[in-house]
This record gives structure tokens, sequence and C-alpha cells, in this order.
């Protein structure tokens, strides 16, 4: 599982990264404005926002899934599946499409976004981790600290930002956002989520969420079910986050910046 291949650079991350030299990025903290009913069933790779629903992805070999949510009420009100040897990953829309990754197959599909039929596959080298779109590219991270640039029409890379954090190359980058101009990215395993500047690939901020969601002897696996979802509602400027297979979808307000 991914967790166990990742662990050790977990560790490597966190004492590069958190535990060196104190630098000027700030922290910011959180306010809950909103809670919304999440399935604890969904393993939640992917998450976006779009006239007025949530666009999940779901991963694990056997319960892959992309589906469309009601926020009010948590209804899956359509879902396909992946075949069984595929364990999904993250989404984004583009146009009228959906886009899906796979973690492992070197493959990712082509749905429909109206209806979630299939209508195309694309193949890339190396691991498949998350996407978001600016309107103008996709964004893909695979686990590393490279986050990849893709033409949204072919979905092949044209470029790349490295990310660093106080210098230094920041990995486990797991689910993506464009949030007014910057990347948010979840910090696989970790409570944070990094404000990423897209040209430099410089973490410019860190947002702080520990104490959300459930308390870890509330969680069917403590290790896993950790926080991995962002979505943006750019038309009310909304944040959202979750976590694997928690019960509640967070809308969330920054809250003032420390030095980290």
């Amino acid at each position: 599982m991914k967790r166990i291949i990742a662990l050790f650079a977990l560790i490597a991350l966190c004492a590069g990264c958190f535990l060196q030299a104190k630098d000027a990025t700030p922290v910011y903290g959180y306010t809950v404005v909103h809670t919304y009913p999440h399935d604890t069933g969904a393993y939640t790779e992917g998450l976006f926002f779009q006239n007025g629903y949530f666009y999940e992805a779901t991963g694990e070999i056997h319960h892959s899934s992309i589906r469309k949510v009601d926020p009010q009420t948590g209804e899956v009100i359509q879902r396909a599946n992946l075949d069984t040897s595929d364990y999904g990953e993250g989404i984004v829309a583009w146009k009228n499409k959906l886009i899906q990754l796979t973690w492992q197959s070197h493959h990712g599909f082509i749905y429909d976004l109206d209806s979630f039929k299939p209508v195309g596959q694309f193949d890339y080298p190396g691991e498949g981790w998350a996407l978001t779109q600016n309107g103008h590219r996709i964004f893909m991270s695979d686990g590393t600290p490279t986050i990849r640039i893709l033409d949204p029409e072919t979905l092949q890379q044209t470029g790349k930002i490295d990310v660093t954090a106080n210098g230094q190359p920041l990995g486990n980058l797991n689910e993506v956002e464009w949030v007014k101009g910057q990347l948010y990215a979840n910090v696989w395993l970790t409570h944070r989520i990094a404000r990423i500047d897209p040209v430099t690939g410089k973490v410019v901020g860190w947002i702080d969420l520990t104490g959300l969601g459930p308390k870890p002897e509330e969680t069917i696996d403590p290790s896993n079910d950790v926080l991995n979802g962002i979505a943006y509602d750019v038309a009310h400027d909304r944040l959202f986050v979750t976590g694997k297979r928690w019960p509640l979808i967070y809308e969330i307000k920054l809250t003032a910046p420390k030095p980290d």
C-alpha cells in the first residue's frame, strides 16, 4: 500500500522540512464555517466542487470509483466504478470531461462529465496521485516534490514545478487544488496543506488543520484514514477539506497567520 512505500519518505520530510531552522513562512489556522455529510466508506483520493456538487474519487483496489455527491445530504447521485485491477486516484474537470488518474497502472481515464460514460484513456510514466486545473493548464501530483504541468487537451506533460519548503524539496504532495492563483496541496500523512507559488515552486504558506476531523479511535484505520481532499467553490469563495473515510466535509475559513 501507498502508506508503507512512503513511510520513510515521510520521516525524512518531517525531519528535513518541519524540524529545520525556523523561517518566516506563515502558518494559517482555521475556523469551521459549516459541515456536510461524507460517506465513511469513501477512501478519498480526489475532490472538487462544481455547479453545486462535490465530485469525488475514491481509491483502493476493488473499491475505486468516481462520484457526484449532493453536499447537503451526502447522497451519491451518480457513480462509476473502476475495473477491479485499478487503484483510482485524483480527478479534475476540463470542459465537458472528467479526467481521472490511477496510482500505479500508468494510465488514466477520461469520462463525459455529465454521464460518466468512458470516452478515452491516456498514459503517463510513474505514479498518479492528484489533479487540478487553473483554466489554462492541468497540474498533476505524483507523490514526489515535482508537480507536472499537463496540456489539458492532449494530457501530455509540458512542464513541471519543483516544490520546496524552507529551501528543501517537499515530497508526499497529494490532493491538489487551485485556489486564487496558488496551488494548495495536502502533505500526505500530515495535518498540513502547503500553499505553493506556481511560478517559483516555493511554499509561501502553510495551513495547519491539527484537530480537524475525527479522533483516531473513531476511524476504521487510524494510520490511513488521514486528511486528504481539498475543494474550492470559486463562485462563492468557499474552501472545503475532508479526509479518507471521514464522516464530514468541512467548510473552513483561514485565520490570521503566524511565523512557522
